[in-house]
This record gives C-alpha cells, sequence and structure tokens, in this order.
C-alpha cells in the first residue's frame, strides 16, 4: 500500500466558522460567477459580498420565522439557494433542500414530513406552490427568489435581503451571534423514492465539515480553482462537494446554464473542475471518440498520440495536454480535473480521458455519509475502485461469500444523526457499533482500495446516480385492469441511461373483453403501452418506463407467492 501524505486543510468547528474563515482569507476573491440573464457574461459575487448576503438574510429570516426555523428550498441552481442555505444553518436553522423535479403531490408531503416553516422557490415553481399551499399548513411563509408583492405570507428574497441589512444596522444580532451546536440536526435530505418509501437523512454541521476536511485532504483543490457547477444542487453530492468544498478551498462557484450550455459555460468561467454522473462523462468520451474515430487517418493520428504520451510518460515527460491540446480546447482549455460519483463509471472511460490530459477520478459515497465514504486520490488511484476511505472513516467488508464479497459498512464522524422520526430504520441503517450498513456489495484489495461489485437490493440505479424503486412502479401498474402480473428492472444498452423497463403479464379476461377473442398482438402492445404511459404520468421523469415487454405466462414465485427476481 502506497503512503502518499495527505494535503493540509484548516480545521473548522462548524459551517459559520467555514464560512468566516474563508472570508477573512480570501475576501475580495470571487467565489461566485453567476449569470442574471442567460446568454450574457458572468458577474462576479466576491467572498465578502456572499458572506454579507448570508449575514442579511439570516437576520431577515430569523426575523420572520425566528431561531430554529425549517426553511426548505425549492429551486434550481442559482445565487439565492446558495445564499438561502448557509442563511439557515449559521443561523440555527435546517435547511430542507427539495428536488426542484418532484411532482407536487410529493413536494407537498415532504414540506409536511419535514414540518418545514419556510418555503423558498424560484418563480418557475410558482404554480405547483399556488396550487400546494393549502396542503401544507406547517408552512408560514412563502419566499419567492424573484420579484413579487410582498404581502401576508408571501415575500420577495430582495426585500428580505434589503430589510435583514437594515436589521444589521441597526445592531440587530440575533442572527450573527445564535449559539451554534456542530452535533445537532442541521440538513434534512429526503433519499430518492415515494413519500412513503423516501427517507429523510438528518445531517449535522459536524458530519459536514469532517467530510469536507477529509476529501480535501485526499484530493487538491487549490484557490485558483473554478468549479462549474452542473449537477442539481439539492443532491448532497454536488451542495457538499460542488459548493461548500470549493468555498471552503477558496475556489471560485460557476453557474451552468444548462446541460446544453456546458462546453460554453466551461469557455466562459474557464473552469478547472467539473463534479458529473457516470452519463456525463460517457456523454464527453463519446463526443471525444466520435470525432476521433471520424475517418482512418485521424483515427491512425489519434491512436499514435495515445501510444506515443503513455511512452513518454514512463520516462518521465508528459505531453498530453500538448497533443491533445484540440480536445482540451474543446472543453474551454482550462479543466484539469473531472470527478465522477453517483454511481459506477467503466474503468474505460476514465483510462481514456487520462490518456488524454484529463484527471479523471471517481469517488463512493451515499446520502447518510455526508456524502463522501471514499475517494480516489489524484496522485493514487485504481480506475475499477470507488476509491480509498476518507480519513477518519473506518469501512470493512462484512457477511463475505466465498469470493470475499460482502456487504461494505462504514463508520466515522460523517455519519448521519439517523432517519428523521423513524427509529427503526436508522436501527437497521446503524449497527451497534455505529457501522452504517450501506446496502453495496463489494470487497477491499490489496491496497486499501473499494472495490464495488453490485447491490444488495434489487435497486435500480441510474447512470446519474438516481434510484429507482421496482416496487413503486409494479405497485402503480398493479393498478390497471390490464395487468396481471409485472415485474420492472433496469437494463443497460451501454450508450444512454438505463432503461426502465417493464415486463408484463398481461390480465387476459380484461384484454379479451376489450379485443375479443384472439386479439391482436400488436393492438395488446399499443394498450399496454397507453398504461405505462398513465403511470409515468405519476413519476418523476427519470424513473419513467421506457420500454414495456409482454409475457404470456405467469412468472415464477416463491412459495409465498412472490415473483422471484432474478439478478444478472
Amino acid at each position: 500500500m502506497k503512503n502518499i501524505p495527505l494535503y493540509e486543510v484548516r480545521k473548522m468547528t462548524d459551517l459559520r466558522d467555514m464560512l468566516g474563515q474563508s472570508v477573512k482569507i480570501f475576501r475580495d476573491k470571487p467565489a461566485f460567477m453567476i449569470k442574471k440573464v442567460r446568454g450574457e457574461a458572468y458577474t462576479n459575487v466576491t467572498y465578502k459580498e456572499y458572506s454579507e448576503d448570508v449575514d442579511a438574510f439570516g437576520t431577515a429570516l430569523v426575523n420572520l420565522s425566528g431561531l430554529g426555523s425549517r426553511v426548505a428550498i425549492l429551486a434550481e441552481t442559482r445565487y439565492e439557494w446558495y445564499v438561502s442555505y448557509l442563511a439557515t444553518t449559521n443561523g440555527t436553522g435546517i435547511v430542507v433542500p427539495l428536488d426542484k423535479e418532484l411532482p407536487k403531490q410529493e413536494i407537498a408531503n415532504l414540506l409536511n414530513r419535514s414540518h418545514a416553516d419556510v418555503l423558498i422557490y424560484s418563480s418557475s415553481k410558482q404554480p405547483i406552490v399556488s396550487e400546494i399551499k393549502e396542503l401544507v399548513p406547517t408552512v408560514k411563509h412563502f419566499v419567492c427568489m424573484d420579484k413579487v408583492e410582498d404581502k401576508g405570507n408571501d415575500h420577495w428574497f430582495q426585500s428580505l435581503l434589503e430589510k435583514g441589512k437594515i436589521l444589521l444596522a441597526d445592531g440587530n444580532r440575533d442572527f450573527l451571534d445564535a449559539p451554534i451546536n456542530a452535533e445537532e440536526m442541521t440538513v434534512l435530505l429526503f433519499t430518492s423514492g415515494t413519500t412513503a418509501k423516501s427517507k429523510a437523512v438528518m445531517l449535522s454541521q459536524r458530519n459536514i465539515c469532517v467530510n469536507l476536511e477529509g476529501m480535501s485532504s485526499m484530493t487538491y483543490i487549490d484557490p485558483s480553482d473554478v468549479f462549474l457547477s452542473v449537477l442539481p444542487i439539492h443532491h448532497t453530492y454536488e451542495c457538499t462537494c460542488g459548493f461548500l468544498c470549493p468555498f471552503y478551498r477558496g475556489a471560485t462557484i460557476a453557474q451552468c446554464e444548462g446541460l446544453r450550455y456546458i462546453t460554453q459555460n466551461m469557455k466562459e468561467s474557464k473552469a478547472t473542475v467539473i463534479l458529473a454522473v457516470p452519463l456525463m462523462l460517457e456523454m464527453f468520451h463519446r463526443a471525444i471518440m466520435k470525432k476521433a474515430k471520424a475517418d482512418k487517418k485521424m483515427e491512425r493520428k489519434f491512436n499514435f498520440g495515445i501510444g506515443l504520451t503513455r511512452f513518454l510518460r514512463k520516462i518521465g515527460i508528459d505531453k498530453r495536454r500538448k497533443i491533445f491540446k484540440a480536445v482540451h480546447d474543446n472543453f474551454g482549455g482550462n479543466l484539469r480535473l473531472m470527478i465522477s460519483g453517483g454511481a459506477g463509471i467503466d474503468p474505460k472511460i476514465l483510462q481514456d480521458m487520462q490518456d488524454m490530459g484529463f484527471l479523471c477520478i471517481q469517488g463512493y459515497g451515499l446520502t447518510e455519509c455526508a456524502p463522501i465514504l471514499a475517494l480516489n486520490r489524484d496522485v493514487d488511484y485504481n480506475n475499477r475502485s470507488a476509491g480509498l476511505p476518507l480519513p477518519g472513516v473506518d469501512i470493512k467488508v462484512v457477511d463475505k461469500d466465498e469470493n470475499g464479497i460482502g456487504e461494505i459498512i462504514g463508520k466515522g464522524s460523517n455519519i448521519m444523526l439517523g432517519y428523521f422520526e423513524d427509529d427503526a430504520a436508522t436501527k437497521e441503517a446503524i449497527d451497534p457499533e455505529g457501522y452504517f450498513h450501506t446496502g453495496d456489495l463489494g470487497y477491499i484489495d490489496e491496497n486499501g482500495f473499494i472495490i464495488i461489485t453490485g447491490r444488495k437490493k434489487n435497486v435500480i440505479i441510474s447512470k446519474n446516480g438516481k434510484n429507482i424503486f421496482p416496487e413503486e412502479i409494479e405497485s402503480l401498474l398493479s393498478r390497471s385492469p390490464y395487468v396481471a402480473e409485472s415485474l420492472v428492472t433496469g437494463e443497460d444498452d451501454n450508450r444512454e441511461d438505463i432503461i426502465v423497463t417493464a415486463t408484463i403479464f398481461p390480465n387476459m379476461e380484461e384484454i379479451t373483453k376489450k379485443f375479443g377473442e384472439n386479439p391482436d398482438p400488436d393492438a395488446v402492445q399499443a394498450l399496454l403501452d397507453e398504461e405505462c404511459d398513465k403511470v409515468n404520468e405519476l413519476l418523476v421523469s427519470y424513473k419513467h418506463i421506457r420500454r414495456v415487454l409482454i409475457r404470456d405466462s405467469e412468472f415464477e414465485k416463491t412459495t409465498s407467492k412472490k415473483i422471484i427476481r432474478k439478478y444478472k
């Protein structure tokens, strides 16, 4: 096992301490590069300006709803989201980041489950917010990030910000002096799933701070780095690693205008770091390879370049960025580090990107771990691996099979406090010794790298890291009179995302009623496609059924009449 020293990092007690330290060190440096209007040039917001906005908005929030309020955020990635997050946590409130793509009923249910007092949202969510107001009695204040008329319990973000500045100028220190207990719940995050199945993860400021220190000690982040934020900010992977981490390290966070603008925004922002999910890296890789192999001459030149750079590196010469300058220029010319997370990725993609001069590594974590458990280092990595354990994290493999593969469990200060209002689920996930049971299967190799081989349960994981629960979709399908039995699986076509596939054994009695004896197979297929479309209307887009197969016999079952799931 290699013994490469860790990078030195600042210690911090809580997120307010982290903010204060970073502002003191990086005061006039750009913390954020934002787009006030799509298509216009970036506008810089300094560390000092951001800190002042956090203090002002936090002061207004405390004045509006009191200390300890539960503040839900429902919006796309934008500057107001970043302000709202620390304005909540640094005033001892509890922040509840919500997935903006959820159906309105699920948003209402999560607001009720979290007992949210305040909802901060963007104007893009105004129609949904208007419809659910009567369904969320605990929410006393609605704050729109975009201009609305302040009246009753409806407020405008900017007007609260201005009010907070006035309160601070008048000597109000309720927010600034609010005592912070770093061991208490400060973030409430809902895992993927339905309102019945999703779990509410309780994280403390201590959980997050030790995770920031750990990941930064393993992979170097420089104050000159620019992170392009492309993943949904409500997800703990992007929030901790793509927002709090660069802020902690003194880097700059650049707003991405959308997936179709990634390469354009990379060039405009001169981005050096990007956090990605496998699907995104696969897209980058596919585009590069398509161009590199456009014709035989180009392909030979590309392959020669790969061979040459590999040879030169063996003798200590690195010419990758020069030889593959055209590829780097397509990504803005400054990109040095890509980190993949959320799901496993093909090692060949990592190797190919590395061969072209991009440092491309993957990490491993879960919401319950704040989120990182393991990370490949910039100076020590294994492309087949999820990474090495973070400092202070003890990872073991238990209940091993004959091949040494078992469940991966982890223990450390980054492990969640538990599941909100669900002691049974907490006890099931965290054993008496304090180890969190991940549900992932794998082993630890001779160099200490964690190799994940599969899932313990039958959850489907899309290539962008989303969890899809087959039982949820099967339950909805069962409501159709034309479906006798169904089995939902995730099929990988090795190109695009996982294809959610529903294999259906039809209720032939109802089918015959509709079409008569010996129904046309094409008509039956069309009918079941239509039934699946109805189910899709009740689901978030990434859970949509995209392929419908029909079988002519019942599924094989256990003695308790449960369908036997066959794993590949």
